[in-house]
């Protein structure tokens, strides 16, 4: 995801580069023994075997980011965090929004049919509990508001939105894990005084502490949280490490985990309507699954997500919370006046309407129109979206024209038009399990997700924290970053002045 102008703006490295080939070779080795052992690790989609991990693609050195835009970022974030608890509880904003979306994209419909059911019979319980990541990345553009911000002795001019999760919010554990295994290599190569410049990062506490603070809300001490997970888990680290810290920090809170098919074959309601799973009641529901189509085989599948919705257990997220987080309700929060809304405070109004980068509806009225003409005369310039989590999903570039052709006017709706960010590069050396040795130099381009945390209904928040970051970065080529989709690789941020 590079600029179109020739120049590309280059972040200063943390350390000098290259290293000495013997001397990388050497830390090389060491740094990927350390990842395993330290839990940075997944499971091979290549050669998958459950009894075997290989580390997670990381980046060697810690990659820089300006130290003003990262607490922008993480000041946020409790901001974010009530905007988007707000929308969820807003029921006739998200009607209206995805009233459209919801006849052309079947999986969006799916999960709209389950929260009128709901609505419906009525909201068993109340309590939401939010566990988001806000996806950013630096700017290097600088067009209309960000040209008042931006220096010309700055790699870049601002950072804007990529997008905000709601469900499966991931790298709680590998975003610490990547600093601890950072932090050993830069002691290994004689950088110590490095270390003050990458930021604490409490991801995994902060979320499993949220979790058990859902958990003492329902006052039962002997139910248990449940993972719902998929049938095969490659990022395995990364979930089970919020299960054993939840064992290790609240030795008497229980975690079991289940796929939505076992949900099915072993879940009920009881007379109260708590959720019971093989005989154990469940008051916190925590899904690592469901948030794309493949997870729901067939009417068992959801089934077992309508059960789950109908119980007393407190979701992350709940149905009205992963409606909340679809591509649509994000666009339509760009909209002009729109945050007002939702939030009574202009300054919190001010710096949200800043984070947000071009977000145009492919309606078929006259703005959706518009929208593609933008896009077939500049497709260079934008995304196209749609409601979809997990990566791997969306269209670039020279890729746009053919997509919106071959779509007809209704599946249109079912996707949204982003403008495309720019980042400046940085340049380090991404190891692989299976790559190059010793690893060459590469431009490299990262993106900063930052944790929340929020708990409550809908007119009465009692927790509300950032608690935590993760950086992924890539290949400045590669469209797509997911680490756990193979595509990016795991890194920490070196905050630079």
């Amino acid at each position: 995801m590079t600029s179109p102008s020739t120049e590309v703006p280059i972040l200063e490295s943390c350390i000098p580069l290259p290293l000495d080939e013997a001397r990388l070779l050497e830390v090389v080795e060491k740094a990927k023994d350390w990842a395993i052992m330290h839990g940075a690790a997944m499971r091979s989609k290549a050669d998958f075997n459950p009894d075997a991990l290989q580390f997670a693609p990381f980046i060697l050195t810690p990659s820089s980011f300006p130290r003003k835009e990262f607490e922008k970022a993480v000041a946020l974030q409790t901001t974010l965090n009530e905007l988007m608890h707000s929308v969820a509880h807003d029921e006739e904003f998200l009607r209206d929004t995805l009233k459209y979306t919801i006849k052309v994209d079947a999986f969006t419909g799916s999960l709209f049919e389950i929260y009128e059911t709901v609505l419906k019979e009525g909201i068993s319980q109340p309590i939401s509990l939010g566990l988001l990541r806000s996806d950013l990345m630096l700017e290097t553009k600088c067009e209309n508001s960000c040209q008042v911000q931006c220096s010309r002795a700055k790699p870049y001019c601002c950072w804007k939105q990529v997008e905000i999760n709601c469900i499966a919010s991931g790298f709680g554990h590998l975003g610490p894990a990547s600093r601890v295994v950072q932090s050993y290599i830069l002691k290994e190569l004689g950088q110590m005084n490095k270390l003050e410049n990458l930021p604490e990062n409490r991801a995994l506490s902060g979320l499993c502490d949220a979790m058990v603070e859902a958990w003492k809300i329902q006052d039962h001490p002997k139910a248990v949280i449940l993972f719902v997970i998929e049938d095969v888990t490659y990022n395995i680290c990364d979930q089970r490490f919020h299960e054993f810290y939840i064992r290790e920090t609240y030795p008497f809170v229980q975690v079991i985990r289940r796929t939505l098919t076992q949900i099915f074959n072993g879940g009920k309601l009881g007379p109260d309507g708590e959720l019971l799973i093989d005989g154990q009641e469940v008051t916190v529901i925590y899904f690592r699954a469901g948030y794309e189509p493949g997870h729901y085989y067939g009417p068992n599948e959801w089934s077992a997500r309508l059960l789950m919705e109908r119980s007393k257990a407190i979701k992350c997220p709940s149905i009205q919370y992963h409606l909340a987080g679809t591509k649509k309700v994000q666009q339509a929060l760009a909209k002009p006046g729109i945050l007002k809304r939702f939030i009574a405070d202009d300054h919190k109004i001010d710096t949200i309407k800043e984070i947000f980068t071009g977000l145009y509806p492919l309606d078929k009225n006259e703005e959706g129109d518009e929208a593609v003409r933008r896009a077939l005369e500049n497709p260079e310039r934008y995304v196209l979206k749609p409601q979809r989590e997990g990566g791997g999903n969306n269209v670039y570039g020279e890729d746009i024209p053919g997509a919106l052709e071959k779509m007809n006017d209704d599946e249109r709706s079912a996707w949204i038009l982003m403008e495309r960010i720019f980042p400046p590069l940085s340049k380090g050396y991404m190891v692989r399990p299976g790559g190059k040795m010793p690893p060459e130099i590469v431009n490299l381009v990262s993106e900063l997700g930052i944790f929340g945390a929020i708990i409550g209904t809908k007119d009465n928040v009692v927790y509300n924290k950032q608690v935590g970051h993760m950086l992924r970065t890539k290949l400045s080529s590669a469209n797509e970053g997911g680490v756990a989709a193979g595509l990016g690789a795991l890194d920490s941020p070196y905050l630079i002045d």
